[in-house]
């Protein structure tokens, strides 16, 4: 209590504003969270599409293997899957009833870059 009012004073005039400071804190802490949140499961996404992507695409040349197309048309069959799953055909390889495929899908965010992915297609190895 102060003597000339008779007001009881909480805490000093130095303290004022420190509670502002604490929830910028906070808030700056969240949303860094939640940009890295994005930031990840946006490489997530883009790491799944690929190879999914590769997948079916290897089973697409595979296919085309399997009728009887040469190995450039079952390339080309690959590519036009990769494009319709939102990826790149970076490299198709056939040989025989083998194919191998790499992929790459660019992330949904910039600046995260591309995934890549590759998969096989063919009979077992060892198998008849």
């Amino acid at each position: 209590m102060t003597p000339a009012t008779g007001i009881h004073r909480r805490g000093s005039d130095d303290e004022g504003g420190s509670a502002t400071m604490v929830m910028l804190g906070v808030i700056a802490a969240v949303l860094m969270l939640t940009v890295s949140g994005l930031l990840l499961s946006a490489a997530v996404v883009a790491s799944h599409q690929a190879r999914a992507a590769a997948d079916l695409s290897a089973l697409a040349a595979a296919g085309a293997l399997l009728k009887g197309e040469p190995s450039p048309a079952a390339c080309r069959e690959a590519g036009l899957v990769a494009t319709a799953n939102h990826g790149r055909l970076q490299r198709c390889d056939a040989v025989g009833m083998d194919v191998w495929i790499s992929i790459t899908v660019p992330a949904r965010m910039s600046g995260l870059g591309v995934a890549t992915a590759r998969s096989r297609a063919g009979p077992a190895p060892g198998g008849p």
